[in-house]
């Protein structure tokens, strides 16, 4: 049954109908024929308002041109449904579609229609309103109908080619998808496939840069120093740890930091940001050779919707763009209500992971590891927010989409991807954007420090960093969705098409039982491919956007991806009913929101490496503090002396209380990671010094990126010059035919 949501979604046609053309009563015998089941309970029958309803709604589909049947078994009524010729007559008079014979042309040379274009056109009438004012889906609210689905047919050969686990690494056939399920779903896998195609080179070298840290495992100066800094005392960093540490504490996570903080991350980001465009530029190339293959470079979207309104009913009126500025500012101010909502969910993330700092510092089995707990139970706590905000997302992206008032469904859809990828956008990275940025830079100093509500002391970054927690977060988000969305995604349609097997009776007509082996699949809704995209365009963001501190993004997203498609063909093709067919020439509005997570990605990584990463500070210190200042010396490491250098001192005697802290030794002094003054504590010349190039690299950064983002776009062409010159060829052959069969070329 088509679940509440995609109710909303769908719109119909006002006004009634009337018979397109003259029909014979009698009804089709072969299975293979029918075009749509419908079903309804057998309880129907015994209430004579439904049973009425039932028999209105069958003869008005008659009058519009189609034929049923009616079989059944103990529980369920099954209406099998057929359209009569003449309406795909229609459909191709209309359209005039370039692979179709002229109109003039005899019935009987006539090509058959596609399944797919049947099943398009019937499911459209079924969703539009009928004489008696009822759609089907009111029918069904009403408990006249249960559900409709078409039939799957002949789809033995499509799981044989690409619904196997062992098809994991063969090329997938897009023409038979196509075929099967329509150029929009066809359109998704080839998409999906050539993503998966392109993230080798990027997992390939993002596999390499995080190697290249083991490098620097033991080699690196910095690690050394940290290892070697038994005489160096850390400030305690929060209420959970009142006690001083030894910087040389940290040996292992510094030397795991590099690992994913180092000057390879610079290269990886430019590369990333250079590879998202190509991949782009090259999928539309893909796509313009796809289509042209299909026959669909000149489909136009609109006037197929006003020739399927018109078949279902010869008095549709054309409904003209409006635009309403009341309208659009109250949804304006209404989406950044709902985005201030969303950025309050992110504080309180930062509000739970300090009260559970606090309560955690209280269990002594943590020990050491409060920081490390906190932050896996709150990346845990984001994955249960994004499971249940997706939902209200999607319900809010709905009622805005309603109350603007799209003029036609493919205007409704292209509204509503971009409202609810912008709700769920930030969703899924409000808390990385607050590790990456925010974390442990309000926070004040040992002897000032910034409380919640005066009582609780905001988290700080591990003692290796901020990296390290952003790495952290990334890694247990990424690991959920691609794990545990990718098994509940195939078990529990699994599960529920195993039970509901076992508990149907299945009849020994062989017709019957065919029908209620489609009624017993999963139920599919007008959100079942978008819901796809979707998944994949949260996943793109997560492989680019901050991939600059997790360089294992693309391998995850890789690995994810061979797992992906046949996770989707499996459920598409034998676990789910059929996919309604939708006629499309490209993926649609999801371009444009993957254009826009690249030109995100690029801002994001470079903010990164200038504030997060310790790059700039690195190079700062190399060449203005450090010993190779006046020119190299290859006689000393030029970063010798960095660790020093980066951390501030404060004196013990300015805390605001003292005696609270466990001091196994005399300590006067204590450091942290910082750049203040020494007494004052106020922000050193170091400080402003380090900001300024901050945001220097970050406007040269992103300008660099951006222009080689935009050469690879004019370098790749859009669309090759063999689609070109096959277009512009049949333009001229149709050219030459009218003027050939125009009365004044006889000297032609």
């Amino acid at each position: 049954m088509q679940g509440e949501e995609s109710l909303q979604f769908l719109g119909g046609t006002e006004g009634d109908s009337f018979p397109l053309v003259e029909i014979n009563t009698c009804e089709t015998e072969a299975s293979e024929q029918w075009d749509y089941v419908l079903v309804a309970d057998q309880r129907t029958q015994k209430n004579p308002r439904q049973a009425q309803q039932q028999q209105w709604f069958l003869e008005e589909l008659s009058r519009k041109g189609f034929h049923h049947k009616k079989l059944q078994d103990k529980e369920k009524i099954f209406f099998g449904i057929r359209a009569d010729s003449r309406i795909f007559n229609l459909y191709r008079t209309l359209l005039l579609e370039p692979e179709n014979p002229a109109p003039g042309m005899e019935p009987a040379t006539l090509t058959p229609i596609p399944a797919t274009t049947r099943i398009r056109i019937v499911n459209f009438i079924l969703n539009s309103k009928m004489a008696a004012s009822d759609t089907f889906e009111d029918l069904v609210k009403d408990g006249v109908f249960e559900t409709r689905f078409p039939l799957h047919k002949r789809e033995e050969d499509l799981i044989k080619k690409w619904a196997q686990w062992r098809n994991m690494f063969h090329k997938q056939p897009i023409d038979e998808i196509r075929d099967y399920f329509g150029e929009k779903v066809a359109l998704y896998f080839a998409w999906l496939g050539w993503y998966t195609y392109m993230l080798v080179p990027a997992a390939v070298v993002g596999v390499l840069i995080f190697l290249s840290g083991f490098a620097l495992f033991d080699t690196s100066q910095i690690s050394k120093e940290i290892c070697e800094a038994h005489d160096i005392f850390m400030c305690p960093r929060g209420d959970h740890s009142r006690k001083y540490h030894r910087l040389s504490d940290t040996c292992t996570f510094a030397k795991l930091t590099h690992l994913f903080d180092n000057d390879g991350t610079v290269l990886f980001a430019i590369f990333m940001a250079v590879w998202a465009t190509v991949f782009l530029e090259i999928w539309k190339r893909q796509r313009a050779r796809v289509v042209l293959h299909w026959d669909l470079y000149g489909w136009d979207e609109d006037q197929e919707e006003m020739a399927l309104q018109l078949i279902n009913c010869p008095d549709y009126t054309l409904q003209p763009y409006q635009h309403s500025y009341l309208r659009s500012t109250a949804i304006l101010v209404l989406s950044l209500l709902m985005i201030c909502f969303l950025i309050g969910m992110a504080h309180v993330l930062v509000v739970y992971r300090v009260l559970v700092t606090a309560l955690f510092s209280n269990l002594p089995i943590l020990g050491e590891q409060v920081t490390t707990a906190v932050v896996v139970t709150g990346a845990l706590v984001h994955y249960v927010t994004i499971l249940i905000m997706t939902k209200v997302n999607k319900w809010v992206a709905l009622k805005l989409c309603n109350f603007e008032k799209p003029r036609t469904f493919s205007e409704r859809e292209r509204k509503f991807t971009i409202k609810f990828f912008t709700l769920q956008f930030f969703v899924h990275f409000s808390s990385l954007i607050y590790i990456a940025f925010i974390l442990g830079r309000i926070n004040g100093h040992p002897g000032k420090s910034v409380r919640l509500a005066g009582l609780w002391k905001l988290e700080e970054c591990h003692l290796s960093g901020c990296m390290m927690d952003l790495f952290v977060q990334m890694a247990i988000i990424m690991g959920l969705k691609q794990t545990l969305s990718n098994c509940v995604e195939y078990l529990c349609p699994w599960l529920a098409h195993k039970c509901r097997l076992r508990q149907g009776h299945m009849s020994q007509d062989p017709e019957l039982k065919d029908w209620q082996r489609n009624y017993h699949l999963n139920s599919v809704n007008i959100f079942s491919l978008f819901d796809e995209f979707m998944e994949m365009m949260i996943q793109y963001g997560f492989t680019t956007i901050f991939v600059a501190a997790f360089p294992l993004a693309p391998l995850l997203s890789l690995l994810s991806n061979l797992v992906e498609i046949r996770l989707d063909a499996i459920k598409m093709v034998r676990l789910q009913k059929r996919l309604v067919p939708r006629k499309a020439k490209d993926i649609g509005t999801w371009l444009k929101v993957l254009e826009t997570i690249g030109v995100l990605a690029v801002i994001a990584n470079g903010m990164v490496i200038a504030f997060t990463s310790e790059f700039i500070p690195r190079m700062v210190y190399k060449y203005r503090y450090g010993p190779c200042r006046w020119g190299p010396r290859p006689e000393v490491d030029c970063l010798t002396g960095y660790v020093n250098h980066s951390l501030s001192l404060f004196y013990t005697k300015d805390f605001q209380d003292p005696d609270g802290i466990e001091d196994p030794e005399d300590v006067t002094e204590c450091r942290y990671r910082d750049y203040r003054n020494a007494g004052d504590y106020n922000f050193s010349e170091q400080f402003w010094v380090l900001l300024a190039i901050r945001l220097a690299f970050l406007i040269l950064f992103e300008h660099v990126a951006l222009c080689i983002k935009l050469i690879a776009a004019w370098l790749v062409p859009d669309v090759p010059q063999m689609v070109k010159n096959k277009v512009l060829d049949e333009k001229y052959q149709r050219l030459l035919e009218k003027l050939r069969s125009s009365p004044r070329s006889t000297d032609v």
